[in-house]
This record gives structure tokens, C-alpha cells and sequence, in this order.
């Protein structure tokens, strides 16, 4: 990337939660944004937010459900602010319901935001950057890519196609020698708006699944992937566990998880059930409001996480590693010379 030219940076999902912890990220850098989601109240805000850190944005009413309206916004970026650096896909809902409750419509509903809008936003920034040989696509996985939960069948669904999609993308990218780069950043559970919008069978209001990240971690492991050829970022030690766990003991978390996860996904609160959701609409339409990047639970949220550090700085952290064991080589060859 030319470091004499702000970068030039999309973002799904750009209204609220970690995609608008991921605007402000970019923002400070002074990107130029294109930012995408459906409601008009979060994005204006997000554009003032950008204004506000010294970059510039570009406001795009945008369903990524609909491949037409990804494909304009695209064009509409560049023709406003030049080549597109980088593309994320952070778009997505979901639903919290036991499938045998689901109906098709919501199963549709989710894969086509969550999945099929992650496709159309990687389609759109090919187009682009496949021709100039140039360019990072991120996309924002989570634990649940890995490991799926009960409740979110839909969802996890949707992520766990979203990293098979880009596997296999990767592949292609290496066996064409293209320049272009695709990552994946795979989320904990983070505090953001959706469980005060997300559509919900349950008895109880949902939450995350604890432990809880602020969504400024994210944020930060995002824009640090698209600025590092790291083919996927693990944040939070959740999603290490997750992740690592499924491949060692998959069936021992099915039986954990049918324990704990109706539980641990929900509070001691009764859920409203005339609480709106964001399924079919946004909330922070014409008459809403901005949600803003937190949810509700910044008392029970991480500002820090150890994974993402150690992940960031592996190459010194093993370099580190290499030389206690040398000296520690060292010491035991000398006690033992000395022995002898």
C-alpha cells in the first residue's frame, strides 16, 4: 500500500458493534471508508465518527443480501475515493431458537446476510483488486467457524461456510500467484448491540457467551490482519479453546455444551417478548437510534487479551523462547562439564 495515500477501506456491517469498533480503528489511521449497512441513523454516526478521528467516509444504505447493492456501493467507493485497499465482511444476524423451532425463512434470512453477503462483498472486492494484483480482503469469522453452539444453528452455520468458502479461495489465490490476500479473524464472544436486537425464541434475554471481549479488541486484531500476511488470527482465549478443543475432543463438547450452552447464552432477565429485532430490518432506521459499538454488558467485558498479543508478536515471543533454551542448554552442558 502506498503510505503517501490514505487507504481506501470498506466495511460491512459498519453501523454498529465491531464493525463500528473496526471504522473507528481505520479511522484514527486516517482511512478514506466506505461504510455499509442498512440503517441510516448507525451510519451517520459512524461517518461523524470518522470525521471526528481525522479520516473520511462515505455513508452507502446497503443490504448485503443483495448482490446489486454490494456491487454499486463497491463501484460507488472507488469512483468517490480511488482503488480499494481493503474489504472487510463483517455483515451478519442471527437467530437464537432450538432448530426444530427455526423456520425456513429465518434459516434463508441468516445465510443470505451472513454467508452469501460475505460472498458477494468478496466477489465485489475481486473485481477490483484481482486486476491490479493488489489488495486485502478480511473476513470476520468467529469460534463459531470451529466449533458450533446450540441456540445458533443458523449462524454458526453460516460461519463455518464462510471459512470453507475462503479456504478454498486461498488456495486459488496461491495457485494463481496473485498478490491479493485473504484472511480470516475468528471473534470470542464480544459486547456488542445485537443481543438487544437480535431475533430470539428464548425465555431470557440473550448474552454472549462469557468470558465477554470489548469490541475495540477486535477492531484491532482486524485491522492489524489486514496490515500482516497472517492467513488467520485467533482473538481471545475463548476461541482458542474453542477452536483447539473441537479438534481434540469434539464429542466430549457436545455433551459440555448441552449442559451449559442453553445456560451460558442467556441472563437471569425474562426477555421482552415484544422486543424488536433486526432480522428483516434495521432498528436504527429514520425513527431509531444509534447503537453505537457496546452493548450492554461493559461491566462483565475484557479490555485486553493475552491471546491477541502473544498471537501478534509470535516471531519475537519465539525468538524469546530460542534463547531460554539455549541458555538453559548452556547451564546444563556446564553443570555437567563441571561434573566430569
Amino acid at each position: 500500500m502506498n503510505p503517501n495515500k490514505p487507504e481506501v477501506v470498506v466495511i460491512t456491517g459498519a453501523s454498529a458493534g465491531v464493525g463500528r469498533a473496526t471504522v473507528r480503528a481505520f479511522a484514527r489511521r486516517g482511512a478514506h471508508l466506505g461504510l455499509l449497512a442498512r440503517g441510516t441513523k448507525g451510519l451517520e454516526a459512524a461517518k461523524q465518527d470518522v470525521e471526528q478521528l481525522g479520516g473520511r467516509a462515505l455513508i452507502l444504505p446497503t443490504d448485503v443480501a443483495h448482490p446489486g447493492q454490494v456491487e454499486a456501493a463497491a463501484q460507488k467507493v472507488e469512483d468517490t475515493f480511488g482503488p480499494i485497499d481493503v474489504w472487510i465482511n463483517d455483515a451478519m444476524v442471527s437467530v437464537f431458537s432450538p432448530v426444530k423451532e427455526m423456520t425456513l425463512d429465518e434459516f434463508q434470512r441468516v445465510t443470505e446476510v451472513t454467508y452469501l453477503g460475505t460472498i458477494y462483498g468478496t466477489k465485489a472486492a475481486l473485481k477490483r483488486m484481482l486486476p491490479r494484483d493488489k489488495g486485502v480482503i478480511v473476513q470476520v469469522g468467529s469460534a463459531l467457524a470451529y466449533r458450533s453452539i446450540p441456540l445458533q444453528s443458523a449462524y454458526c452455520g453460516a460461519k463455518s461456510a464462510i471459512r470453507g468458502f475462503t479456504d478454498s479461495l486461498r488456495c486459488e489465490l496461491l495457485h494463481d500467484k496473485s498478490r491479493v490476500w485473504v484472511t480470516m479473524v475468528q471473534l470470542p464472544a464480544v459486547n456488542t448491540p445485537q443481543f438487544s436486537w437480535v431475533k430470539s425464541r428464548l425465555p431470557n434475554q440473550a448474552q454472549p457467551v462469557p468470558p465477554i471481549y470489548q469490541p475495540e479488541i477486535p477492531a484491532e486484531a482486524i485491522y492489524w490482519a489486514a496490515h500482516h500476511r497472517r492467513r488467520e488470527l485467533f482473538v481471545g482465549s475463548s476461541a482458542v479453546e474453542a477452536i483447539e478443543g473441537n479438534k481434540l475432543i469434539p464429542e466430549l463438547l457436545d455433551r459440555y455444551l448441552a449442559r451449559t450452552g442453553y445456560s451460558s447464552q442467556q441472563t437471569d432477565q425474562r426477555r421482552d417478548p415484544n422486543q424488536p429485532n433486526n432480522l428483516w430490518k434495521p432498528l436504527d432506521g429514520e425513527n431509531g437510534h444509534d447503537y453505537g459499538a457496546h452493548g450492554s454488558f461493559d461491566a462483565r467485558s475484557r479490555t485486553f487479551s493475552p491471546e491477541l498479543w502473544a498471537a501478534k508478536h509470535r516471531r519475537w515471543l519465539g525468538v524469546l523462547a530460542a534463547g531460554f533454551a539455549g541458555v538453559g542448554l548452556a547451564l546444563a552442558l556446564g553443570k555437567s562439564n563441571g561434573k566430569t
